[in-house]
Order: structure tokens, then sequence, then C-alpha cells
């Protein structure tokens, strides 16, 4: 076999793996394209999506681990963070006040849903690391969202690859597809709130 061939998608792999770890810390990274991207490559390959499919949930929730715990701690970097956007904090308190408010299927609706909404999960890792409660029933419904999204995500690679010929129409269909998803989850909460504040 071409070194090339495996050579690629192994890169191409762990890139997007680094990814979903890091977009905890760094929501602005495209771990879902290159998630996407690395189904494309891997697609013919025997297994290819389970295993990769299990690699990006395991990364997801190790990223909500490490973020958590650094919260918890205080760590500067991430008091600099709050300090420095308003609208972070914010939006962190806002969660916060929101969980404590919660019964625990519903807090475990709020965690799952957070995976679809753009800088979701660090918002989420945050009020939860900055909240003087038990976080071990957060890390339960952590694993369980990083199971459903990585699910979701590989999923939407391996359909594509299967119903477009070109891999860049299936690049290009599944990241909009996932960018309408993530859109639509962030417009329904929006409306959602302020349906509550009106009330």
């Amino acid at each position: 076999m071409d070194a090339a061939a495996v050579i690629g998608p192994t890169w191409i792999c762990a890139l997007a793996l680094c990814a979903v770890l890091g977009d905890a810390f760094l929501p602005f990274l495209p771990s879902g394209t290159l998630v996407i991207l690395a189904v494309l490559r891997t697609s013919e390959v025997d297994g290819a999506p389970l295993l990769l499919g299990a690699g990006v949930a395991v990364a997801s929730f190790l990223g909500d681990l490490l973020l958590l715990q650094l919260a918890r701690r205080g760590a500067p970097a991430v008091r600099r963070r709050l300090a420095s956007r308003p609208g972070l904090a914010t939006s962190v308190e806002r969660v916060q006040a929101g969980l404590a408010q919660q019964t625990s299927r519903a807090a475990a609706v709020i965690v799952i849903v957070a995976r679809f909404v753009p800088a979701g999960r660090t918002i989420l890792d945050l009020a939860v690391g900055h909240s003087p409660d038990s976080s071990r029933l957060f890390l339960r419904w952590s694993a369980l969202a990083a199971v459903i999204w990585a699910t979701y995500i590989v999923s939407l690679g391996w359909l594509n690859s299967h119903w477009f010929d070109t891999a860049w129409l299936s690049l290009a269909v599944s990241c909009a597809a996932a960018t309408l998803i993530s859109t639509s989850v962030a417009r329904l909460i929006r409306r959602r709130r302020r349906s509550a504040v009106a009330c």
C-alpha cells in the first residue's frame, strides 16, 4: 500500500481529534469540519468510522474535563479570559443560574444541546467549573453528550460520502448541514429565552 495513502488520512484524523479536544478552549476551531473531512478520507476503510467516532467522543469528553478542572482551580488564563470578555462572563452566569433551577433531566438536556450551539460547550464548561456544586453529575451528561455529538457528526460525513460521488460535494453538503443545524438550535434557544423573559 502507498505510504501517502496511509499517512494522509492518519494526519487528518489526528488533526481532527486535536481540534475536537481544543475547541472546548477555542470554540472557533473548525472541529466539525475536520471530523467530516477525516470521515470522507477514511470512509472506504473498514471500521474507520466507528474508530473515528469513538476517538471523537473521547477527545470531546477530555476537552470538557480539562476546561472544567482549569475553571474549578481558578486558572489565571481562565480568569483573564472572563475578565476581558464581559459578554462571555454574562453568559456563564446565565447558564449557572439556569442549571441551578433545573431538574437532573432538564440539566442533561442543556448539556447535550450545548454541543450543537457555537461556543455552547465552552460556556457550559466554564459555568460548571465556577459552580460550587459537584461536577460528577455534569461529567456523566457530558460523556453522553460527547457520544451523541460524535455519532451525529461522523454519521453526517459518512452518509454524505455515500450519497455523493465527489469528495468536495460531500464535504460542502456535510458542513452546510452541520452549520444549518447548529444555527437552528441557537436560534431556537434565543427564541425560548426571549419568551421566558417576556413572561
